[in-house]
């Protein structure tokens, strides 16, 4: 982190606490969570792909034959959220680009640790690269926070069993390395939302027994994950006031070394799901753009 003051366009900072989700909240998010789930964008349609993992539709107003997809994992430490949390950004999406947007609702640590979370969104991939009217050569996964670091993972995934290419990573902060709790040189002051006590919260759920030994697997962390090379292009965005923007930057950096495009959007001043939280400022709006840019040129050649 850069430590700098928070962004002139980002007025809900100063109000904004920087710790939500901990073992003593968690419960009472998810109670609000559920009770607020079926008044979020009745438009999409709701499939079971399994008996463990269901997916959002979201399909254009316009369908075209073999049309290209997004399969867009949620964010919420591990611990919390669901698929219908980002349904405006999906709608958005499926309908600016004319592509089919898939929220994929995967099961929760800590009652469910790695690697079911990973094996859920990877099953939602492989279920929408099977739908007759989907392009398997032009699925993006995405993400943000710890849906971003469940969609790297997925595309870590996907090249170790090489039956699905995704053409794009696209991460928003995505949550990538463990080893982030165990630092003591970040400054709490410029933290909101996300701090080192929920990052801490966070993985110790998710990771489980995993990481008994104190080294999570790889495919947990996709930051220890040592060959990234053959990985599809990547597009990642953090603000410099996020817990996670010095592991996004080292991250964005290997996959380059690797010989992985990749494209690193910086935002001075912003802090953890900015562009949630205010998403009517030039500085959020720019950044949904960039990704919708990203997409575009990934899914339909621009």
């Amino acid at each position: 982190m850069t430590e700098q003051p928070f962004n002139s366009q980002l007025r809900a900072a100063r109000f904004l606490p920087r710790t939500i989700i901990t073992a003593r909240t968690l419960p009472t998010l998810r109670l609000l969570t559920k009770l607020t789930g079926s008044t979020r964008r009745p438009d999409a349609q709701v499939v079971s792909v399994d008996t463990d993992v269901s997916v959002h539709v979201f399909r254009p107003a316009s369908a075209r034959p073999r049309t290209p997809a997004l399969l867009w994992i949620h964010g919420g430490g591990m611990v919390l959220g669901d698929a219908a949390q980002d349904s405006r950004f999906c709608r958005r999406i499926a309908e600016q680009l004319n592509i089919v947007v898939v929220s994929v609702e995967y099961r929760l640590a800590p009652e469910h640790p790695f690697p079911t979370p990973l094996e859920d969104c990877y099953t939602a991939l492989r279920w929408l690269a099977r739908q007759a009217d989907i392009d398997p050569a032009r699925i993006a996964v995405g993400g943000a926070s710890a849906g971003g670091g469940l969609a790297a993972a997925v595309a870590l995934l996907a090249k170790e069993r090489g039956e699905i290419r995704p053409v794009l990573q696209l991460l928003s902060y995505p949550m990538l390395d463990d080893r982030t709790t165990t630092r003591t040189d970040i400054q709490p002051r410029w933290l909101r939302l996300w701090s080192q006590k929920s990052n801490r919260f966070g993985w110790h759920a998710y990771l489980g027994s995993a990481t008994a030994d104190g080294n999570a697997p790889p495919l947990a962390a996709p930051a220890r994950y040592d060959d990234l090379s053959g990985l599809p292009p990547a597009w990642i965005g953090v603000g410099t006031n996020d817990l996670f923007h010095d592991e996004n930057v080292t991250y964005a950096r290997r996959l380059q070394q690797a010989g992985v495009d990749r494209t690193l959007h910086v935002v001075p001043g912003a802090y953890h799901n900015f562009d949630s939280i205010e998403p009517k400022t030039g500085l959020s709006q720019a950044f949904v753009e960039a990704q919708t840019t990203a997409l575009a040129e990934a899914l339909n050649g621009g």
